[in-house]
């Protein structure tokens, strides 16, 4: 057979990897703490499960509209107006089975072979891996530990040119749990201003995953990017969603159609039993997820302040996300050796900063989705590496 060349393109998220390593680990009798995947480790609030229940005992069994049902998509403009006061058309909102195809469908829409894609790195591994897909060129954003991994603006603006197609952002991103707060994102859109045929996703799906009393910066408040600028959100972080499969974002008018147009080629619809669970994450009481915010919180307080003890090991204050970046050189191991010791010789599945970008060699990404016994005892094993 002979398969496309494109392909061979696509890379792949090894956070996936390294827990089906650590789960085959597990029946041989090793104690494994898993802290490479981002997975709250909270159920899914019961409200949110009673509402799926009654969807199926009401019979809502079928297919729905490509975009999401009219009441979901009516929900998340609620949602954007009670957070960011700013009226949304649900004909502007898109309803996907979980946050990937918004980046998939973003990337497919700008991604040509004359084109260029810039993207954070560290960051997502699916935005290079799709760019690299498309055939467009994969321009990396280097985030530095020197600027507490938030975007250097004037490195970005060097980056585009007349080729550039798409800017990617992340805020709070994954896989540093850096944050970039309102002062800063108002200067990053003062420079994206500067370039009005470029294209903007901002991947914001950790957007209620913030800590210190600071609140989400959307790009969404800004009317001057808007014509061009898609946002990604979603219900699998926030309300602990990620097997519900169900994301949200917000698409011009001028690109919805063609978004809806590759849902309907690619899955048809979301799962209708989600959608209205959705509803009810969105409009239900929010006390539980508060109380998830607050112990992510605790956690972070935690892991920063006992990684920062350990001779080897230097790390950021992560404002965002469930993630820890901590700097390991010191270890005289990179990332991909640190990580391999740990779970092999340790118990701790971690993941290397390569598996984020190029630039994170000296890096690897510890994911708090953990109780704090369990982040107790994976530190001080990691202490002896």
């Amino acid at each position: 057979m002979q398969v496309s060349k494109k392909i061979y393109n696509l890379e792949t998220e090894t956070a996936f990897s390294v827990l089906d390593k650590a789960n085959k680990l597990q029946p041989e009798g090793r104690d494994i703490i898993n802290l490479s995947i981002g997975q709250p480790d909270f159920a899914t609030p019961k409200n949110i499960v009673e509402a799926a229940i009654k969807a199926l005992n009401d019979g809502h069994h079928g297919y729905t509209p490509s975009n999401g049902i009219i009441e979901l998509r009516e929900a998340v403009a609620e949602h954007v107006f009670k957070n960011y006061y700013l009226n949304i058309s649900p004909d502007n909102i898109l309803i996907t089975p979980g946050g990937k195809p918004v980046i998939f469908f973003a990337i497919l829409i700008f991604g040509d072979a004359d084109g260029e894609i810039i993207y954070p790195d560290p960051g997502f591994p699916i935005y290079r891996s799709m760019i690299k897909y498309t055939g467009a060129k994969a321009v990396p954003l280097i985030l530095k530990e020197k600027d507490n991994f938030e975007i250097n603006i004037d490195e970005l603006s060097k980056l585009i040119t007349n080729k550039t197609r798409l800017v990617i952002i992340n805020n709070p991103n994954n896989p540093t749990g850096a944050f970039m707060n309102e002062s800063k994102i108002k200067d990053l859109v003062i420079m994206l201003e500067k370039y009005p045929k470029v294209a903007i996703m901002s991947d914001e799906i950790y957007s209620k995953i913030i800590f210190d009393n600071n609140s989400m910066p959307s790009l969404l408040k800004f009317e001057s990017i808007r014509d061009r600028l898609i946002v990604l959100e979603g219900w699998s972080k926030t309300f602990c969603m990620t097997g519900w499969r169900l994301g949200w974002s917000v698409w011009p008018s001028k690109l919805i159609n063609f978004a809806n147009r590759l849902c309907v080629n690619d899955h048809s619809c979301p799962s209708s039993i989600s959608q209205y669970a959705g509803i009810e994450a969105l409009q239900g009481p929010q006390d539980e997820v508060n109380k998830i915010n607050k112990e992510f919180e605790k956690r972070r307080n935690f892991i920063f302040a006992e990684l920062n003890k350990l001779k080897n090991i230097k790390c950021f204050r992560p404002g965002g996300a469930f993630y820890a970046f901590p700097n390991i050189s010191n270890s005289n191991l990179n990332g991909e050796e640190f990580s391999k010791v740990a779970l092999d010789d340790y118990g701790v599945a971690l993941l290397p900063g390569t598996s984020f970008g190029y630039s994170a060699k000296n890096f690897i990404r510890i994911s708090y989705a953990n109780s704090l016994e369990n982040i107790e005892k994976a530190i001080k094993r990691i202490s002896k590496i």
